[in-house]
């Protein structure tokens, strides 16, 4: 019976209502914050995940500037429904490198998160160019304007900016973002010290036309390698966080 009136005294008595609020949220806070202090990191080291090329950054760039996000997930919830239709759910340390991130709220289109290596080169462009030659049904507009010639100019400060945020490119790779660009678009180029830097990148021709490089290559590019950085065939979830 005391504690009743007490509890009534707390909840009618403004003062003392907004001090319990306040203690506890500071006690919630505390709870939350101060185990963060004691971890390396929130994101778990995985195997294989790895910066963009440069071809697949501007790529990606293009990604955001044409909106995709707008009806494209690259997030696959840990839901059966979701991992038997798209594969294995994401991780974190997926999108470490992504800024910012496109996991997005809506799914007009499907998930693009494991879209990497699903489709050929030319069905992308054609889809990209025009969505119904290969999807019937599809609602999605058309991107012809993306055979356009890819404005790369900026590359080496946009990586050195990247770098800067904490993505781990490396002096070595920032002076050969240009020439890593255009070998990764060029079916004739040594790849060697490209796929040293970057381990798995789809190289060759994406657009159909290796006598220049377009915005489809870059975009083609960088559809081609989500989701293949990790080989889940290998991963696991229990020794990810002690990976080094």
């Amino acid at each position: 019976m005391s504690l009743v009136k007490n509890h009534e005294k707390m909840e009618t008595n403004v003062l003392f209502l907004v001090l319990g609020i306040f203690v506890t949220v500071i006690i919630g806070g505390l709870v939350e914050v101060v185990p963060l202090f004691s971890i390396e990191s929130t994101i778990e080291k995985v195997q294989g995940v790895r910066p963009y090329t440069p071809l697949e950054q501007m790529g990606r760039d293009i990604y955001v500037r044409e909106g995709c996000y707008n009806c494209h997930s690259q997030m696959i919830r840990p839901f059966r429904d979701e991992v038997e239709r798209y594969g294995h759910y994401s991780l974190a340390a997926e999108s470490q490198y992504d800024h910012p991130f496109q996991w997005a709220s809506k799914r007009t289109g499907p998930d693009l998160a494991r879209v990497g290596g699903k489709y050929s080169n030319d069905w992308h462009r054609r889809h990209l160019i025009n969505p119904r030659d290969v999807v019937r049904e599809s609602i999605m507009p058309g991107y012809p304007h993306l055979m356009r010639e890819l404005s790369f100019a900026d590359i080496g400060p946009r990586i050195k900016t990247l770098s800067v945020v904490g993505v781990p490119y490396t002096p070595e790779a920032q002076a050969a973002a240009a020439d890593d660009l255009k070998n990764q678009a060029d079916p004739a180029a040594d790849h060697t010290a490209l796929l040293a830097r970057y381990p798995k990148a789809v190289v060759g021709d994406f657009d159909g036309h290796p006598e220049k490089i377009t915005e489809m290559d870059a975009l083609v590019a960088y559809l081609q390698v989500l989701g293949t950085m990790v080989d889940f065939t290998e991963f696991d979830p229990k020794s990810a966080r002690n990976f080094r």
